[in-house]
């Protein structure tokens, strides 16, 4: 289930909301200028779907995206807990940082926690199959996949070079709480 949880950006054992309420998500993330949605397949997707099923599965989706907002690259990426760079890669993606696009991810199955530090707030959001969120450009944010990351996700670009990171050089990320 899909959760939504704001934090102080000074306190992270104080809680200012916690909802699974998919209308509540969505509101709240729209007013901190974060677009989510969920998507329902045209076709089943299974964990051994190929990255040209997944985009076949989804195309009406991706293509309007696209349209809109002018994205020029689509892949799929996907984890499973046998990886054996799973805690590199794990790492990396747990420092603050912000990207100069917007970051797109579609959860095809699995989960994945986005933690967004925008102005004096950090929102948690735990995407899980079916979740889509788009995170502007310039957003600080880090993003956790857990210590056994099992998720297959589609990522949605206007750089054709993917994904490229700016760290800021905050510990912020280190003071939150984490997937198991």
């Amino acid at each position: 289930m899909s959760r939504l949880m704001v934090f102080s950006d000074t306190d992270s054992e104080q809680v200012l909301l916690d909802s699974s309420d998919v209308t509540v998500i969505r509101q709240q993330l729209q007013a901190a200028g974060v677009q989510f949605a969920q998507w329902q397949a045209n076709a089943p997707i299974h964990a051994d779907s190929s990255q040209e099923q997944i985009l076949t599965a989804y195309s009406h989706d991706i293509e309007r995206l696209k349209q809109a907002h002018g994205y020029i690259t689509v892949d799929v990426i996907s984890l499973s807990p046998n990886h054996p760079d799973k805690q590199l890669l794990r790492q990396k993606f747990l420092a603050e940082h912000i990207h100069c696009e917007d970051e797109v991810r579609f959860f095809v199955r699995g989960q994945g926690l986005f933690c967004l530090h925008i102005g004096t707030k950090v929102y948690q959001v735990l995407c899980q199959q079916n979740d889509l969120i788009s995170v502007p450009a310039n957003t600080p944010h880090w993003f956790d996949m857990g210590s056994e990351p099992d998720f297959t996700a589609i990522r949605l670009f206007n750089n054709p070079d993917g994904w490229v990171a700016h760290f800021t050089g905050s510990a912020i990320a280190t003071t939150f709480p984490l997937l198991a």
